[in-house]
Parts: structure tokens; sequence; C-alpha cells
């Protein structure tokens, strides 16, 4: 595949090519996130405290996506000074990422001023939501996207006045305010509001994000992939360390917590700190391990390994989702965002259903479908059936994403490779159903999965109704693709 310029990204990203067309060209859905961020592409930069400054930020927009710069807890002064460099840069699309709980009042107060002094067009924040922040930059017209763990907390967020919440789940790196599985919360979270949802932890790859969309999510935030990256302001010490590790290198620990509310537990490398070898991290007294430009950093501090830092990065905090194992060089940050978006585009290019020389069959040979009009084929309540389909298919997919999982062992990626051609499936469907229009009543899927046979009788009933060539053989090769997968389970 050729190398994607931005253009092409644009054109591939937010074209949708799938109503009532011959031949379906599948492409990731148009992402509503998009509109509201300026981006191009549903690629997010976390806004990582101290990593994401503007020489990152600026790569990741550049590159059409939108980043954050993380500034939890720094002065007013370098959130002005990172700001100018990115408007210098050209940049007018950027967001500024704040933690109300993890900051003095005072310090939060001038934070805040900054953003709408400087006009920021957006703020992230994270942790508690804090309504007076919210309401304050949303009345300076700054869009505000809001981070939560659990579906209480954003519908909370959307009636604070949030325009856009991130589904976090427990996978992710640094600190972790979800406690369940990114594959169950994400799509709880769709399902609970109106406002787009972008999910974040763990991620790296086309898949993941395949898969994150196809559970409802309008894009996905990555921290640890693009930490990895030449541009982010992470020290090589702690770059080199994340290309060694793999998901199960990664802990969840409270180890960690000077300049954080208490209950707040970080995903990090395992170290002699983790494992308690450094001693109690909450005895009283604290010990310097480095400095960053004469401030002292503390042993079970939550300061990471910066350029701008010496002393003993082994014993600081180490930051890792659990999709570190497919993170495997420190390229750039245009290269990683085009490796993931080029994965996706694979996903949905090539057709996931490999029926070799084996002839797609879509009816008898004595069956003029293709020769009838859609009325008396029964074609016109087709957008009931493919919705139906569509939330079939989710919940089949969140099911092979369950299956097989340890569901105590909170060290693995987020969502399984093997099930990235699901995922596309999934996606698919869900384009055709919104090709043919809304439904006429919301289609409801039983508790219960419909087992795999169910879901193939169904297919064997509708496509025969389907006059469209191509959307006729898209869901004949659907059902090839689940029979091949019931096969597979079932040998």
């Amino acid at each position: 595949m050729p190398p994607m310029t931005s253009g092409t990204i644009t054109r591939w990203c937010c074209s949708i090519s799938c109503n009532r067309l011959e031949r379906p060209e599948m492409t990731l859905p148009h992402s509503p996130a998009c509109d509201l961020l300026g981006s191009r592409i549903p690629l997010v930069l976390a806004g990582m405290g101290g990593v994401a400054r503007a020489e990152l930020v600026s790569a990741v927009t550049a590159s059409g996506g939108f980043g954050f710069l993380g500034m939890v807890r720094e002065p007013p002064e370098l959130i002005q000074r990172e700001v100018e460099r990115l408007r210098q840069s050209g940049h007018r699309h950027f967001g500024v990422n704040i933690i109300p709980a993890a900051t003095d009042p005072a310090l939060l107060e001038r934070q805040v001023a900054t953003c709408i002094e400087l006009a920021v067009p957006v703020v992230g924040t994270f942790w508690d939501l804090d309504g007076h922040v919210t309401r304050r930059l949303r009345d300076a017209g700054i869009m505000v996207v809001h981070q939560v763990g659990s579906v209480d907390e954003a519908i909370e967020a959307e009636r604070a006045g949030v325009e856009i919440v991130i589904a976090q789940g427990r996978e992710a790196g640094g600190h972790v305010r979800g406690v369940r599985p990114l594959r169950d919360l994400l799509p709880e979270v769709c399902a609970a509001i109106n406002i787009p949802v972008l999910a974040a932890g763990g991620m790296a790859t086309g898949g993941d994000l395949v898969t994150a969309m196809a559970l409802g999510a309008a894009g996905i935030v990555l921290g640890t992939a693009l930490m990895a990256t030449e541009e982010s302001f992470a020290h090589p010490y702690h770059k080199q360390r994340l290309l060694a590790a793999d998901a199960a290198d990664t802990v969840l620990t409270s180890s960690f917590h000077i300049n954080w509310p208490p209950n707040a537990p970080v995903r990090v490398l395992k170290s002699d700190v983790t494992s308690g070898a450094r001693g109690d991290p909450h005895a009283p007294e604290r010990t310097v391990i480095g400095d960053e430009e004469g401030r002292p950093i503390y042993l079970f501090s939550t300061d990471s390994p910066l350029r701008s830092m010496t002393g003993d990065f082994e014993s600081m905090a180490l930051y890792a989702g659990t999709g570190i194992g497919r993170i495997h060089d420190i390229g750039s940050a245009a290269a990683r965002l085009q490796t993931i978006l080029v994965q996706a585009a694979e996903l949905l290019a090539v057709d996931p259903a490999d029926t070799g020389d084996q002839d797609v069959e879509v009816s008898s040979s004595v069956c003029y479908a293709g020769e009838m009009n859609g009325a008396y084929m029964g074609e016109a309540d087709l957008a009931d059936d493919l919705w139906l389909l569509a939330a079939q298919m989710q919940a089949a997919l969140r099911a092979a994403l369950a299956q097989g999982v340890d569901p105590a062992a909170a060290s693995q990626p987020p969502f399984a490779a093997d099930a990235a051609a699901l995922a596309s499936w999934s996606l698919q469907v869900r384009q055709l159903a919104e090709g043919e229009g809304a439904a006429t009543a919301h289609p409801i899927v039983p508790g219960k999965l419909p087992p795999r046979a169910l879901l193939l009788q169904g297919l064997g009933a509708l496509v025969p109704r389907i006059t469209r060539p191509g959307l006729r053989d898209r869901l004949a090769r659907l059902r090839l693709f689940l029979a091949a997968e019931e096969r597979d389970a079932s040998a």
C-alpha cells in the first residue's frame, strides 16, 4: 500500500461509500469527534503530564490527528510558552490537559485563567469532574473533553456540558480511573450518552482502532504508543524500557502517590518500587531520587522520567499501558499514526472472508432476485434488518473479546488481535445499516447472545431478498466468514 499523504488520509478516513453501490467499499466511518476537534483522523494524543509537549502535539496535529498538551500542575508560564510554540508552527486545533483534583486550587485558578486568556480551543480534564471549572471554560467558549472510568461518570459529564467523553479502561498506562476492561466499559458508555466517545487504554494498532469503533467509539486516544516516539518529552531511558516490555511487565499499583489524591492507582512497569523492595511508600520521610532544573524528584512521586530530569530513573514512575508489547521501535509520531491507519485500512479494505476458490452462493440457481424490484422482494424494510444484524454483530464481537480471557488478569491488551476480523465485519455491517437510513424501531438484542447458528440462519434468509449485487455479495461473504469461524470453533 503506498504511503498516505495528509490528503489521502483525509479522503480515506472521512468517506463512506457504502450506500447502494454495486461494490461497497468500506472505510472507517465518519467521526463526529473529528468534526468537533477539527482533526482529519480519529487518533488523539493523550495529555500525558510532562511527556506531551509542543513538539509531540505538533507532530500529531501535522499528521491529521489531535493532541493535548500535558499540563498537569504546570505553571501558567509553561502553558503559555507551549501554546505559543504550537501557534507559531501554524497549528490552531489542539488542547490543554489539566487535572483539577491533583492541582493546588490557587494554581488551578491561574491555569484556567491562562487557558481562557489564550483562547485555547479545547481543554481536557480528568479524575473528579469539577463542575465549576467546566462551566467557566464552557462560558468562555472553550470545548471541554473529560476522561471517565464509569458509565455514571460519563452521564455526569454530559449533563455538566462536556462535549466529548473519553472512556478509559483499566488497561491504560499512567493514572487509571477505570476498574473495568475497555471491551465492557466502552460500548456501555456509548449506549448511555449522546455525545461522542473516544476510547482509551492500551491501544496501539489499527486492529485496536477498528475494534474500538466497532464497539461505538468515535476514535481512540493514544498514550504509551506516542510516548515511544522521537518527539515525546519522555527521557530516552523510559522509552527504551518501553521497547523491552510486554503487557505482563505492567502492574497497577498505588506506590506512586505523591502529588495526587489518595486511592489513585497507576499502571507502570514493574520495578523494585512496585515490589516493595524500596520500602513503605506511605512512610512520612521523603527520599530525593532525582532533579528537574532545581526541583527535587521524590521516591514514590508521580513524576515520570523526562528529558529535563536527572537521577534514578528506574525508581521513578515508568508509565506504560498494556498495549506496550505491540510497539517495537522508537520512530516518529507521524510514522506511528500512519502505521495504525494503514493497518485499519487493510482490515476494512480487504475482505476478511477468505473464500479461496469457493463461490459466494446467495440463492438457488433458479432464483431471479436480481430481476425483481426491492418492494417485491421485501427489501423495503432492509434498514430494520440491517440494524438488528449490526446489533447482533456487536454482541458477537463483545462475546468474542471476552472469550478465553481471565477476568482476574488485569495486565493484558484491551482487545484480542484475533478478534479484529470480526470487528471489521461488525463495523462494516453498521456502516451498511447507516447507509440504509434510520431504523423504524430500535433493534433489541436479547440479553443472551443468539447462537452463531441463528446469525447464520438470519443471514441465509436475508441475503436472497437483496436485489443489489454489491450488497448481496458483501452479506453473503459475511455468512461465509461466520460459517468458517463456527467450523474453526467446533474443530
